[in-house]
């Protein structure tokens, strides 16, 4: 794991500039980047039509695509939707439920979500289901099984929870929760958007019932992707096109795909199975990578969360160590602004974020909306260098 070799495949690293804001979306590695433009090079904006060459090359083009992400995810391609966003698609399978549910029936959000895992189910509100909030627990604003258990209740349809807070970096025992969720007779909504990059999702091992990711934050580009168990996929109310058999996950994917970004897609799989060390692309071989990920980012998340805890003056929010985080760190500099400090480090090349980043519950639980907070989050091509520049920038 040579780490200039890897971040010499990402060329907006040649910039000098240190990266810093991968919660928000990842770099592409070059394979990705040559894929999309050749693509659109051969295709441009042909369609999948059965009836040409180029439109059977791009049906099967969409084909792969699935069966990758599957492999990605640890599950079958005809559970796997692909769309624009997450949020998209999340939107999508709650006007399944809207179809299922109504008064008398009752859904429990996490206090850590992103609101792509959250406003799609307070739309549920519209036909009458109650909605409630799992709070989590402060100072490490961390989930409490204990917490979830006053609240779930025979009339609990759904529970909502991250697998990692894009604000805060806490990290959720999905498994645990699932199960508890399931013993009660509810399903399980993941929101892996933001964990899906340092840890690749199981949904084999999670025993969730939907979870959703996004390609572009695991260095792809910009698409959506949901898992539907197959427990439950023949039986979900979608809306779809008249032609669309029931059950039938593309009954998900409203309109024409974006075919030059699933090829894309393919592209950086095809490096992540290369970072696995393997020649074929296979679970064992994303295993094998999001092996190398986790080794690679260890170091670099410890020195960022412990370089920010030993400033004077700046509030790191969330847990404390690295136990129950990833490589994201939400922080305030005393006397300074959120936009402010972003601005002044990103005048000297070291790019952050600041503001809410949808996550509006768990900001607004650490008062802390709508201003919100400095973000700073690491990808596997981070080096300790970059993490040097942003504390001497601070």
């Amino acid at each position: 794991m040579d780490l200039d070799a890897i971040r010499a495949q990402f060329p907006p690293l040649a910039s000098g500039r240190a990266y810093l804001d991968n919660a928000a979306g990842g770099l592409l590695p070059s394979r990705a980047i040559a894929a999309i433009t050749e693509h659109l090079s051969r295709y441009g904006a042909t369609n999948a039509m059965p009836g040409h060459r180029p439109g059977q090359e791009i049906l099967a083009l969409k084909g792969r695509a699935r069966e990758a992400t599957a492999l990605f995810l640890n599950a079958q391609p005809e559970d796997v939707a692909l769309g624009p966003s997450a949020t998209a698609l999340a939107f999508r399978l709650a006007a399944a439920f809207a179809r299922l549910w109504g008064p008398g029936d009752e859904v429990i959000l996490s206090g850590l979500e992103h609101e792509a895992n959250a406003s799609p189910w307070r739309e549920l509100e519209r036909v009458g289901v109650k909605v409630h909030v799992w709070h989590a627990r402060q100072p490490d604003m961390q989930l409490h099984p204990d917490d979830l258990a006053a609240l779930l209740s025979p009339r609990t349809r759904l529970v909502a929870v991250t697998a990692a807070s894009n604000v805060l970096g806490v990290s959720v025992d999905i498994p645990a929760v699932a199960a508890q969720v399931r013993a009660a007779g509810a399903w399980t909504v993941v929101d892996a958007v933001h964990a899906a990059p340092h840890a690749f999702p199981d949904v084999g091992a999670w025993g969730a019932d939907f979870v959703m990711f996004s390609p572009y934050k695991v260095w792809g580009p910009h698409l959506g992707a949901l898992w539907v168990s197959p427990e439950h996929r023949p039986h979900l109310p979608w809306p779809r096109l008249s032609f669309v058999p029931e059950g039938d996950i593309t009954g998900l994917e409203y309109g024409t795909p974006q075919f030059e970004l699933l090829a894309g897609w393919l592209g950086t799989l095809d490096y992540l199975r290369e970072l696995g060390g393997h020649g074929t692309l296979s679970r064992e071989a994303l295993e094998a990578a999001s092996a190398c990920i986790r080794e690679l980012e260890e170091p670099v998340a410890q020195r960022l969360l412990n370089g920010l805890l030993g400033i004077p003056g700046v509030t790191v929010y969330g847990p404390q160590t690295m136990e129950g985080r990833i490589g994201t760190v939400a922080f305030r500099v005393e006397g300074e602004a959120p936009e402010l400090t972003a601005a002044r480090l990103s005048a000297d090349g070291v790019d952050v974020a600041a503001g809410h980043f949808y996550a509006v519950q768990p900001l607004r639980d650490l008062g802390l909306y709508p201003q919100g907070v400095v973000r700073a989050s690491i990808g596997h091509y981070t080096s300790l260098e970059d993490v040097e520049r942003l504390l001497a920038g601070i």
